[in-house]
């Protein structure tokens, strides 16, 4: 992962609807009008933070009938937290060694 590959995600996640869009969908999978209840903003709103999320792969989406499904994409979320953690450690394991951009200073 590239360091502006990891901002992007931060940019998205730091949205507050988009977080807590994110802290919703880790109770399970829901559609549009589950999610519309704990929100104060229109279908449209909503349709365009999905996009927004499932663009960037930290949901997926999937059709049941008429109905859009949303869920977390673990493995995207993993990824990005371990990153977040390099950071917050003062070890040998720095964060440039594992994000393609730069050398570590010695």
């Amino acid at each position: 992962m590239t360091y502006d590959k990891l901002s992007d995600y931060l940019k998205i996640i730091a949205n507050p609807s988009r977080l807590e869009i994110l802290d919703l969908l880790s109770c399970g999978e829901l559609c549009a009008d589950d999610l519309l209840k704990y929100f104060e903003f229109s279908q449209p709103t909503l349709s365009h933070h999905m996009k927004v999320l499932a663009d960037i792969e930290l949901i997926i989406t999937r059709r049941d009938g008429n109905k859009k499904m949303y869920k977390l994409n673990n493995e995207v979320l993993k990824e990005v937290g371990i990153y977040i953690d390099l950071l917050a450690r003062d070890n040998e394991e720095c964060v440039c060694k594992s994000i393609s951009k730069g050398d570590c200073a010695s």
